[in-house]
């Protein structure tokens, strides 16, 4: 056992050797009016997540410079965050403490009280063994980590969304997942089944989320200009959602749609959700609740960015969407998944084109690199 370093400090150096180094290179009101459909000047690329754990290494033995490693040699045209210190989910919680490790594993206790096992190496999101909630009484232990205090508000929020201002930064501020919350508490399975037989538990846990953030962002926004809105979910796979359309309706939109309104009304343009997976057959309810950007939009789940372009237009905005697996299948197919999805994006707007996901392993380098090359040739001939 270490005791000398916290699993939080162990997740992030490991997360830190897959970062990567890029440059943002459009200011603010271009990428709001660009992604808002207001105008379409030049197209956007950039790269969202980097590579998984080992794709370094296998380019390095295929002779990538030191640049190509930390992604700085490769450009890209994208705007930068500026993310605001303040809290609207969980607060507090239990001392991390490693209990296990090895060169291949890391199972760590985390804030939640949850234990939770990482595969070293190969991943980079760990996986919790056991949950904190399985009924109200459970719920109402753990709810004062969520209610309002001036500690979520400790931050100096003004002095940076001034600076974030000031470089041209989106002012971004971001909201718990209406359905990635609850699941971090109870799972997948007992948070399906409390839809049904315990919705009580449900409505008080996401009328406690509506509560606090709007709390604190209302103070926010009130003070500072906030642009960017943005929601991590990830509730869905390769078969399709794992809420349907009435939970999200029930559920989700009440909560999304009372924080949106608020932001909204105070001139915030982007409401950005972060979810892998198929989400067609939710997207309606969403959009009905004010989002209007999702990302990775993850082709290989059946997320056909062009498609998704015919049916909503400039509703819903995009970033990510290309193929991260062509680049394992040849320049061909590079090409031909370029081919199809660029010229549609760049002419109407809207899109930050970019891999749907990390780069996996076994891309080689050289596609990579063909990849890059391609999608500029293709962004100067659109300029």
């Amino acid at each position: 056992m270490n005791t000398t370093i916290t699993a939080a400090q162990r997740i992030r150096a490991a997360h830190s050797e897959l970062g990567i180094i890029k440059h943002p290179n459009v200011g603010r009101e271009e990428y709001l009016d660009y992604m808002t459909f207001k105008a379409n000047r030049r197209p956007l690329f950039t790269e969202i997540f980097g590579p998984l754990p080992g794709v370094k290494t296998e380019w390095a033995k295929q002779g990538a410079t030191p640049g190509e490693i930390d992604f700085s040699a490769f450009t890209y045209r994208y705007a930068d965050d500026g993310w605001l210190p303040v809290t609207t989910g969980f607060m507090g919680g239990c001392e991390e403490i490693i209990l296990e490790e090895t060169d291949t594993l890391l199972i760590y206790r985390d804030g939640y009280g949850r234990t939770m096992r990482m595969a070293k190496g190969v991943s980079t999101i760990a996986l919790p063994c056991d949950y904190p909630v399985a009924n109200m009484d459970d719920w109402l232990r753990i709810k004062p980590h969520y209610e309002f205090s001036e500690a979520r508000l400790a931050g100096d929020w003004q002095a940076a969304a001034a600076k974030h201002r000031a470089a041209e930064r989106v002012v971004t501020v971001a909201i718990p997942g209406g359905f990635d919350e609850p699941r971090a508490l109870m799972g997948e399975e007992a948070l399906a089944m409390a839809c049904y037989d315990q919705p009580e538990l449900l409505h008080d846990i996401l009328a406690t989320l509506t509560a606090t953030a709007c709390q604190v962002l209302d103070r926010v926004s009130a003070a500072v200009p906030i642009d960017h809105l943005f929601v991590h979910e990830d509730m869905a796979g390769r078969s399709g959602p794992l809420f349907g359309p009435t939970q999200v309706r029930e559920f989700l939109c009440p909560y999304y749609r009372q924080v949106w309104t608020m932001l909204q009304n105070r001139g915030a343009r982007l409401f950005n959700q972060d979810s892998d997976g198929n989400i067609e057959a939710i997207l309606p309810a969403f959009l009905e609740a004010g989002l209007n950007v999702i990302h990775p939009c993850e082709p290989a789940a059946g997320m056909d960015i062009v498609k998704l372009r015919q049916t909503y237009g400039t509703r819903l905005a995009f970033i990510g969407g290309i193929d991260k697996h062509v680049l394992r299948a040849g320049n061909a197919a590079i090409d031909a998944e370029l081919a199809y999805k660029v010229p549609p994006m760049i002419a109407t707007g809207g899109c930050v084109l970019a891999l749907d996901h990390r780069i996996p392993n076994g891309t080689p380098l050289a596609g990579y690199r063909h990849y890059i090359k391609r999608m500029w040739e293709m962004l100067e001939a659109a300029r």
